[in-house]
This record gives C-alpha cells, structure tokens and sequence, in this order.
C-alpha cells in the first residue's frame, strides 16, 4: 500500500462527507466535461445504443409490460407494492385482502389494447377481470367462484404473476440453478456476479447462514473457473450490527470473514466483490477490505474487488485509495443503491449536509469524473455498472480501442444496450445476478425498480414516449453547470427542513469515527452535582416571587418573549456537551438518546417561539357596522410545571417555555432523580432573558410537588408521569372550593400495542419493535408495550426478534457501544425484577445483565390474551400475543378497552388496514411501517387521550392556547362619533 496516498484518500473523505454540493460538484465538472468534437462522437454512438435499448424494449413481452405499467402510474406502484408482499403472505384471507387492496383502487381498464404485445393485453384482461372480482366485497363474484369451484382463482393467478417477475429479476432460486441458467443463449458472451440476496442480517444466525450461502457459491462458481463468473458479497448480511457503534466488535468479525471468503474464492481461481453499503458504513468497510487486501495469502490473486457509489460526495478519493492498496483491485463503479434511506436520515439525525448528490444529474457527472479516474488508474481494472446509454457511450469514447474494463448491468434490465458491444465488438459485460428464493428477493427487487425507476433515472426516461432523444441524451455537465451545481432546490438542508415556521435543532455525526470519539470524551468528563432539595415552606416562597415578576413578564411584547426563547435554543446548543454529560450520568441517557434531547429541547424553544408569533396576536373579528370585537391571547399567571425523569431536559423545558412565552411565570419542578440537568436548563433560561423570579425552580420529592400544586394561586399545572399522580394532581386543583378553576395539562403512560400483520416485512417490523421496545431501556412514555402478531406469521417474527434481543448490549451509557442502559432507580429496578420473577414460565426470551448496576435485562413475556396485560410496566419488558386474520378491528377495539391511548403502531402493506387504524384506534399518536418512538415537535405532536392524558398535544398548533386566558373586547365605536369609515364612504346620505 502506499501509505501517503493511502491516508491522504482518506482525509479528502473526511473533508467531503458532507461538504456543500457546489464545492465538491466544481472540480468534477471539469473531469467529467468532454470537448464539442467528443461530444458530437459520443451522441452518435448514444443514438445507436438507444436505437438497441428500444428494439429490445419492443421485442419482449416483460419489457412491453413494464413499460406499460412505470413507477409513475397508479397501476405501476400498485403492481409493485402487491409484488413486495403477496409472495410472504401464507394466510388466504390476508393475500385476498391484499389484493383487493392493491388491484381495487388502480383503473386497470385504461390499459386495454394499449401494448404492442398480446401477451401484456392478455395480462391486462387479467387485471381489468380481477380487479372486478375483487371489487364487490363478501357478495361478489369472487367469493361466488370460490365457493363453486373449491379454488382461489384470482389468488392462484395473482401467485403466479408474482412467481414469474421474480424468475424476471432474479437469476436463480440456487446457485447451481443460477450457473445453469447463465448458459442459456440470451446469456451468450456474457458473465455473472452472483450475489445471494444478502441484504442484511437481523440476527447472529442469519449472519452464519448468510456466509454459508457465500461458501456455497464460490464452490459452485468455482467449480467452473473457466466460465468468467464470480460473486458479490455485502457486509451487512455477515454481521447483525454492522454499526460505527460497534465497529470494535463487527470490523474484526466481519475482517475475519472476509478473509476466508477470499482465500475460498483465490483457491478456486474466481473473483470476489464487496458490494456497497450506506454512507455512514463506508469508512469501516475500507477498514476491512484494506486489511483483506494486504495479506500475504492473498498475493498474485487479482481477483479482489469492491464497489464505488458515485453518488456519494466521496467516490473520487475511494478510488484513489483503492488505487493506493498494492495490488489490482477490481472496482465496480455504481450509481448508487439508498439515495432516498440516505436523505431521510440525514434529515431526522439533523446533519450539516448530505452525503451524496441532491440532483440526478450531478450523480451523472460524479460518475463520469469517477470513470475518467479509474481509466486512468494504474492498479484498477474498472467496471463500470450502468443502463445509460450515453454513459456507455461516453466511457467508450474515452477508452478509445483499450479493452481492459468491464461493463455490468443488473440481470432484467438493460437488455439490448450491451448485446451488440459484447456479441460484435469484443467487450465484456458481467450481469449483476441476484440468487434466492423468490419469497426473499422481493424487498430487493422492490429497492432495484425504485431506485431505477426515478422520474429522472435514465431507465424511466426511455420508456417515455414523450421525451426527445436531445432530451434524453442531454450532457449532465451541462446541466449541473447551469445551475452552478446548487442542490435540489426541493430538497433543503437538514436545518431548514422546518422552516418557515422554526430552524430545525442540529444534531452529532456519530457515523463521523473522530466526531464519535469526541462525544465519548465529553459525555464521559464527571459532572458536578449539588446537594439539598426546596423545603415545602420554601414553595409558598417561590410561587411570591413569580407571581410578584408576573405583571412586568406579561406585558412584554410575543415578540420579546419569542426572542428569549430562540435565545435559549442557541445557547441549549453551544452548551450540548455538558447537558449531554449530565444526561448520560445522572439520567443514565445512551449518547443517542442524550443527543435526541437536547435537540428535542431546543426544537421545542423554537417552534413555540414560532408559534407565539404566528398565535397570539390579537385577532379582529366580524361584527356589525360602527363595532370593534377583538379576541386577545393573555397569560393567566403563575404555573407550575411538574416534569419526569425520562425526559429530563425536553419535557421539562417544553412545559416551562409554553408557560412562558404565553405570558405566564413558572416555579418548575423536576423529578427528584434528575435535578442537576434541571438546574442546568434554568441557568440557561435566565442567561438567554428570563427574569430570575419569571422562571423559579424546585427540586424535591412529592411533597414537594404537592405543596406547589395545594398553592391556590398556582393558575395552571402542566404534568408528565403517571396516570396516578395525574389524578391525584386533578383532585387537589378541584378539593379547595374557594379555588379558582384552573386548566390541568396532563401527559401520562400507556400500554402502547403495536399490531402485525402476515403482509408486513418481518426484517423491518423486528427492528422496529427492538428500537420501540428497548431503547431508553423501555423507559418512554411512547414505548411498545404489547406487540400483536397475527397467528400464521408469529413464530417466525418471534424467533426473527429473540435473534435480535441477542445482539443488544447493556452496559454503561457513556460507551457509544451500549444500546440498554440501567434502569433510573432502585425502585423502579426491584418493581421490574419481581414483576419478571413472576412471569416465570411466560417469559420466552431475556439477556444476561452486568451484575454491576440496575440493569434489568430486556425481556419477552408470552402473554395467552390481550387482556392479560392491564397495567403499564415502565422498562424493558415487552409482552407479546397473537390475533387471527380477518380481526383487526376488533383487535384493535380490544386494545382500546384497556383505556389508555397514547400510542399504536401498525404493520402491514394493506392501504384499507391503515384506513380502520385510522378511523378506529382511540390514541393520540398512530404509527404505520415505523418505529413508535421519537415524536418530532411540529411533525408529530405528542400526547394521548383517556388515561393517558388530557390534551392538547405538546409540540403541536393548539398547545400554547391552553396556557392563555382567552379575553374579547367589544367596543361600541358610534358612542365616539360614528364609524368614520363607513362616513367616509360616497354612497349617499343626507
């Protein structure tokens, strides 16, 4: 390896993670520009490859069919979304439900006659009578014809259909099936990268039988050296937590691994290629392949490859790494495969930048500078994967008469674009080959036709008709250069994602190895604490001294108040890493969790501050002639705000700056397992501008709270905690007849369910339940309670999910490593502990714990019934039922029998399903296809109904109104003369 080289490649990729796109865009521009007599050769040979990309479209009845139905129609996503999940539905009721779901709604009949081929109007027939048999419930003809002839008709048709994309997209259910097929003759001249639709594993043993299906098919690759194929391997599928968190773990597993794969695949003489993975594995990746790469056993073998995204801003310096190794390395340049998964993460983790391009046409010119690279690279045998024509076109150009490069495509797509090249003209093209059982590929195959199906994607444009060859064929640089290389103006940066209403918080680059190092530091430095709680006779103290500042405070303008807000936001920001060491020691927050709140925190800040703006200004309303109503927002006085110890900064401070900004003072009272982080926020709020009598903390235990919540001049309480303190906290506001009344806002617990059904992927449904049920060691307010797996798919989602608990590790929350922290207090350890003792024989899957500490291991508890569950336990315990198909609404109006409603989720690929969770599910926040915790203020406002609160929903557009007095005016104007504009008006008089 050449070591300056080497470490130089990586420092530009650290400079280039997330630099702005015009910067990094510039210098490929000029790599990637070719000269006007180039240019003019280059269209020429795109015009015949696309001339052969339409002749082939025209030729084949899969191609016609996929033209008729694009990514862009109804009927197109409706195909897709039924070819993602019927094939994983074991249960008849459910597939029918399912189809009806997806063929019901699309206008199938449109598309009658349209194609060229029979065989796609035949299949168009099909859908168009399907969709009729489909379409008229229990009654109709459908089950009539059921019912006569013993059969599912449209179910078996429907299987079918589904069978056969597969057997499009995917080379072979086997490796030997997958060889065998490659020797067909529309495979003449062509080789194989077979990958075993290894997408990731979610479990130990998936990881180990992941890697033996890679043993298997470099043996069976290997038995035939001769034939050119080879295989592709993906990291994620050989290591549970592939994870930067866990790198101290995964890298050296994961380095072994591959070692031994590439020693198998040296012996029997074929080649081996890393696949890419996401931006934020892609330092660790290098890690492992640059070890693999430099061993000795290995030397003479040029076998060795990897992967480039050329949407990612780093692709250039990869090269110039992979250059850098010693050895020939085989590079397979890509456009890329989590364009869409990478730019929501950016966004919901609040980064500074993207790491990939924003505009398709700025990833086109990535990869042409990319091309022009590895053509150029003396230890690189390039490979480059693309179904553009002009692509193609351009790297031919550049390659003159050399025939030392590759092309590859993905197997199903690209027909006809490589024929003439490979059959007529000597180069070689290697078809990219997913292998596995039909029933596994389709969450590939669903990501492959979505990221090809782009309305920009060169894929879609060729199938629209529409669309000019110029138009087509249109040079990316220029494009990208008219408009400076400025991202995507649709697309803004993580900070503005909120705005015009507020600036969304920052977050930490924990996939960063050197910013994750850091934060390890800074949560880690001890933190100071006092000592001594508020005595109760002090409360009556604190209340004379917020309600003495109340007068000045409310008449401040909204907008002064809103100011000192976002003034706190700033400084809750400047300040992270010390609130993020309190919250990690004294909350026991992982630094995940710790970042979360203290974003969450300032978002609150801003977005109430936004709100009051927008809210509480006075508003003119109607009335008659010579009448002024004007309806005002005003404070109502001194308000106590009660705050928990699971979220003991957000919660806290979100209560406080609502009291606030709406005009009221606050005596704020933390719980009494988290003041030091309480202590720490009110500091801040005087230091942005709130009045130190505005804004009065105590600290102490319930008496403490009692005391504050007795005090009669106490205007409004605002509580998170239990149901049963929130009663409590109700009964004494009302017990004092001489009292005023005055509001309770109330957020309390739950018995949180989330409901599955056999539609749902069971890879995406297991790690949301692991995030909703485990993370914060359970200890959330939002977190999953009961999980309800329909009947036929539970023990396979159970078995799915025991795997995964078995990943987690538990350990101290200052280590970036650690997924479940210790529970807050003895207390609430020993209540967990015994509840777990006797569950017994119930419980179907726990850990070990360290012996150190109040960790109570993460458990699962078989429960008979859904009613067996009629409390809330406050850790991470989840108990899990089953329910059969054809009940949800009854399932669900069982879970709401229970009383509480705060959170549900909801699994399943069935539009109607979501439709009855909507209409049905009595809780404040429903979740769909995600995880059901981390509630973003302004996005999904929290809070429930029934015992689990009284509403309005904090981060939401009607929280602030309940902090407010409510006060009309009406004035008489014609007392004072008459209405001068209605005077003014020349329409008559005397």
């Amino acid at each position: 390896m050449t070591t300056a080289i080497a470490s130089n490649a990586r420092k530009d990729m650290a400079k280039l993670y997330r630099a702005a796109e015009p910067d990094v865009l510039k210098p490929l521009l000029d790599r990637a520009a070719t000269s006007p007599e180039s240019r003019e050769r280059i269209m020429g040979h795109a015009s015949g490859l696309l001339a052969d990309l339409r002749a082939a479209q025209s030729r084949g009845w899969v191609n016609q069919f996929l033209q008729e139905y694009r990514l862009n129609s109804s009927e197109g996503v409706a195909l897709l979304s039924l070819a993602e999940a019927f094939l994983r539905v074991p249960d008849p009721e459910t597939a029918d439900l399912l189809i009806a779901d997806k063929l019901g709604d699309a206008d199938w009949r449109a598309h009658t006659g349209k194609s060229a081929s029979r065989l796609v109007n035949s299949a168009t027939w099909g859908l168009v009578v399907g969709r009729a048999l489909v379409g008229e419930g229990e009654t109709g003809p459908l089950k009539r014809l059921i019912a006569r002839a013993g059969e599912p008709f449209v179910r078996q048709g429907v299987g079918a259909a589904m069978r056969m994309m597969g057997e499009i997209f995917v080379m072979g259910r086997t490796i030997d099936e997958a060889t065998r097929r490659m020797k067909k003759p529309e495979n003449k001249g062509f080789t194989a990268s077979f990958d075993m639709l290894g997408e990731a594993a979610r479990t130990h043993e998936d990881a180990q039988r992941y890697f033996q299906a890679y043993v298997q098919a470099i043996d069976a690759v290997g038995r035939d050296p001769a034939a050119g194929h080879s295989v592709s391997v993906k990291l994620s599928a050989l290591h549970p937590r592939y994870e930067v968190a866990r790198r101290a773990e995964c890298v050296p597993a994961l380095t072994e691994m591959l070692e031994a794969l590439a020693v198998q695949a040296a012996g029997h003489g074929i080649a081996l290629t890393v696949d890419a993975e996401e931006s934020e594995r892609l330092e660790m990746s290098l890690d492992i392949i640059g070890a693999v790469a430099g061993l000795p056993s290995l030397n003479g073998w040029e076998g060795f490859g990897m992967a480039v995204q050329a949407y990612g801003k780093r692709a250039r310096p990869v090269v110039e790494w992979a250059n850098s190794l010693g050895r020939i390395m085989n590079v397979r340049l890509v456009k890329g495969a989590y364009w869409d998964s990478e730019i929501k993460r950016t966004q919901v983790e609040g980064l500074a930048d993207y790491p990939l391009f924003t505009r398709k046409a700025a990833t086109d010119v990535s990869y042409l500078a990319v091309a022009k690279d590895m053509l150029a690279a003396e230890n690189i045998r390039p490979a480059f994967a693309s179904h553009n024509a002009l692509t193609v076109a351009t790297i031919l150009e550049w390659a003159g008469n050399h025939r030392d490069f590759e092309f590859q495509r993905l197997h199903g797509m690209g027909d006809g674009l490589y024929e003439r090249l490979v059959r007529e003209q000597g180069y070689h093209c290697r078809i990219y080959a997913p292998v596995g059982g039909h029933r596994d590929l389709l969450a590939y195959l669903v990501r492959r036709l979505l990221e090809n199906g782009a309305n920009s994607s060169f894929v879609h444009q060729l199938a629209d008709a529409r669309l000019t060859e110029a138009e087509i064929l249109a040079d990316p640089v220029a494009k990208i250069a008219a408009v400076g290389g400025a991202r995507h103006p649709s697309i803004p940066l993580p900070v503005d994602l909120f705005r015009p209403g507020h600036r969304n918080s920052g977050g930490i680059d924990l996939s960063d190895i050197p910013t994750l190092e850091r934060t390890r530091s800074a949560v880690n430095v001890p933190v100071a604490r006092e000592t001594g709680d508020t005595q109760t006779a002090d409360v009556k103290a604190a209340v004379s001294r917020a309600q003495a500042a109340f007068g000045e405070w409310s008449k401040r303008p909204v907008a002064e108040r809103a100011a000192i807000l976002e003034r706190l936001a700033d400084l809750l920001e400047e300040e992270r890493d010390r609130l993020m060491a309190i919250l990690v020691q004294e909350a026991f927050k992982t630094i995940p969790d710790a970042i979360g709140e203290v974003r969450e925190a300032a978002d609150f800040c801003r977005y109430y501050a936004g709100e009051a703006r927008a809210r509480l200004q006075p508003v003119e309303l109607p009335g008659p002639t010579g009448e002024r109503n004007t309806l005002h927002m005003d404070g109502r006085g001194v308000w106590a705000t009660v705050a928990p110890w699971n979220f003991p900064l957000a919660i806290f401070l979100g209560q406080t700056v609502a009291a606030l900004v709406t005009g009221n003072t606050v005596v704020a009272k933390p719980a009494p397992q988290t003041p030091e982080i309480a202590r720490a926020a009110v500091a801040l709020a005087h230091r942005a501008g709130v009045p130190a009598d505005a804004l009065v903390l105590v600290t102490g235990g319930p008496e403490v709270g009692q005391a504050l919540t007795e005090d009669a001049r106490v205007m409004g309480v605002a509580f998170t905690g239990s149901t049963a303190t929130a009663k409590r906290i109700a009964r004494t506001l009302v017990a004092d007849d001489d009292r005023p009344i005055v509001p309770l806002i109330a957020e309390t617990g739950g018995i949180n369910a989330m409901i599955v059904d056999s539609t749902a992927l069971p890879e995406q449904v297991v790690a949301d339940v692991v995030t909703s049920s485990f993370r914060s060691a359970g200890q959330r307010c939002s977190a999953l309670r009961l999980l309800l797996v329909q009947e036929e798919v539970a023990d396979g989602v159970i078995a799915m999910l025991t795997g995964a608990m078995e990943t987690l590790k538990l350990g101290p929350t200052g280590d970036p490593a650690t997924d479940v922290g210790p529970v807050i207090d003895r207390a609430a350890y020993d209540k967990l502990m015994a509840y777990r003792q006797q569950a017994g024989a119930r419980v179907i899957k726990t850990l070990d714990a360290p012996a150190d500490g109040l960790f109570v291991p993460p458990t699962l508890v078989r429960l008979d019934r859904i009613e067996d569950l009629d409390r809330e336990w406050f850790g991470p315990i989840l108990h899990v039922a089953t329910w059969a198909a054809g009940t949800l609404s009854e399932t669900i109006a069982r879970v709401n029998a229970k009383g509480y409603g705060l959170t549900m989720g909801l699994h399943s690929r069935i539009a109607r399903a979501v439709e009855v969770a909507e209409a049905e599910a009595e809780v404040g926040n429903l979740y769909v296809n995600r995880s059901m915790i981390g509630a973003v203020v302004g996005s999904q406002p929290f809070g429930g109904e029934g015992l689990s609160g009284t509403g309005p929903k904090a981060g939401g557009p009607h929280y602030l109104y309940r902090f407010c007095a409510e006060r009309a005016v009406s004035v008489d104007t014609t007392s004072a003369g008459g209405n001068a504009t209605l005077l003014s008006l020349d329409e008559g008089g005397i």
